[in-house]
């Protein structure tokens, strides 16, 4: 049997909630004793998966691009791109723990892409 990589696991959820498939990602790749540190929710499995459900109805046409993923041990940080429908784009970093092939621990931080950067080498 062909065990899934935690990398793959996390990739695979991530491009799930996005596309809005998020109650199939929770099932499929989330433990039921799930905790997340999004400030804006409270810590639980469902309040998080009801936000998630929630944005991918409001904009079901945001873009998400992954651009780079590191694993290690119990831990995938994945870095995005994420495009929404006003035009806005946010680098956004996902860290998953894992407990076997179950995401058990969700930790997320997003920041705006200035439009106008002195960087040129940009956010990515």
């Amino acid at each position: 049997m062909n065990i899934p990589s935690k990398r793959a696991i996390a990739t695979e959820f991530l491009q799930m909630c996005a596309r809005g498939d998020v109650r199939a990602a929770y099932e499929r790749h989330v433990a039921p004793d799930f905790t997340h540190h999004n400030a804006w929710y409270p810590g639980d499995r469902e309040s998080l998966l009801l936000a998630m459900e929630q944005s991918a109805q409001m904009e079901p046409n945001k873009a998400f691009d992954i651009k780079q993923v590191i694993e290690g041990e119990d831990r995938v940080a994945v870095l995005s791109h994420l495009g929404r429908a006003e035009g806005q784009e946010y680098a956004v970093v996902h860290i998953a723990r894992f407990a076997g092939d179950k995401i058990v621990e969700l930790w997320d931080l997003g920041q705006e892409v200035p439009e106008d950067s002195p960087n040129a080498l940009g956010m990515f």
